[in-house]
């Protein structure tokens, strides 16, 4: 689990972060990141890395809506690799899913290349699920 035992993984989810994943969940992926980028530097806990993590795999939905292949490459790489440090879960949040999906996302955005990217198929996009 990584950073996850000395964290708050186990406790409740903050208000901040609940926000952020209602907003990726609604494709807001802009918005998103806003929240979650005031949430990520307020934080001095190790969880930080999980909300970067999530910050980034949106940004990453947020550029391929631009065409930004290199960017929705890259961003989906380094946040599942945060958010990675945090399975099975953290704060309630099904992270083990969501780096499952952003993974086949990953590989999908893989195997397109940056000339076929508008062929992606968005129903592949993650649903973060948050467990209470």
């Amino acid at each position: 689990m990584g950073d996850a035992p000395t964290c708050r993984c186990r406790g409740a989810p903050h208000p901040g972060l609940l926000a952020g994943i209602a907003l990726f969940n609604a494709g807001e992926f802009f918005e998103c990141h806003e929240v979650l980028e005031a949430l990520w530097r307020a934080e001095s806990d190790p969880v930080r890395a999980l909300y970067q993590g999530i910050l980034q795999i949106g940004v990453a939905f947020h550029h391929l809506g631009r065409g930004n292949w290199r960017g929705a490459t890259s961003l989906l790489r380094a946040g599942i690799e945060k958010v990675s440090r945090f399975r099975p879960s953290c704060m309630g949040v099904d992270t083990a899913a969501l780096v499952r999906q952003s993974q086949r996302c990953q590989e999908r955005l893989q195997a397109l290349g940056p000339e076929r990217i508008a062929a992606f198929d968005w129903s592949l996009v993650p649903t973060v699920t948050v467990r209470r």
